[in-house]
């Protein structure tokens, strides 16, 4: 049995959950989120709590199983608190700006800035020219776009300039060593 799977999913007050057919939603003070429950997994309402279950020990079902309770208990952390990845910049000139909640301008090295801006529900913020904060409360999102933000300038292994996430480390090399 799956241990992620059959822990149940608790309800903050404030927090609306609707489940119809094969769609959950669920609505609170961050917004609305909604999505489709894959497979035979069956997503049932008790009293405070979200309790997923699946029908038999298929293999598929038990693959599908904590990947279920993940998803909807992320869409519950998200529509309270939110969630948010940190990206810092590395690298002599290279810096962002905000141009407003939805647009970032960044400055990594190329002959022009480059302009990123924010799908719906996704907010930027800078703190500082070299730090990034992306928000939202969509987990798959807000990853997603901290992941494009990061492959338009990749931490490169020699002096570890790049965009990268606050926290990462990066494996350097040691360059050439030169003529004696």
């Amino acid at each position: 049995m799956s241990r992620i799977g059959k822990a149940p999913i608790t309800v903050p007050s404030g927090v609306d959950v609707t489940i119809a057919d094969r769609t959950v939603t669920v609505k609170g003070p961050g917004g609305t989120l909604s999505r489709v429950i894959p497979g035979a997994i069956s997503v049932r309402q008790d009293d405070g709590t979200i309790v997923v279950e699946r029908p038999d020990d298929a293999r598929q079902n038990r693959s599908l199983h904590g990947l279920t309770r993940t998803l909807v208990n992320n869409m519950v952390l998200g529509v309270t608190t939110g969630f948010t990845k940190e990206l810092e910049i590395v690298g002599v000139g290279y810096r962002a700006e905000a141009q407003g909640p939805a647009s970032l301008r960044l400055a990594l090295g190329y002959s022009h800035p480059i302009v990123v801006d924010a799908p719906e529900g996704v907010t930027f913020e800078v703190p500082q020219a070299t730090r990034i904060l992306v928000k939202g409360i969509d987990k798959e999102k807000v990853g997603q776009v901290a992941a494009d933000i990061r492959s338009l300038r990749k931490p490169e292994p020699y002096k570890g300039k790049g965009v990268r996430y606050v926290g990462e480390r990066i494996l350097r090399k040691a360059g050439k060593a030169g003529k004696k």
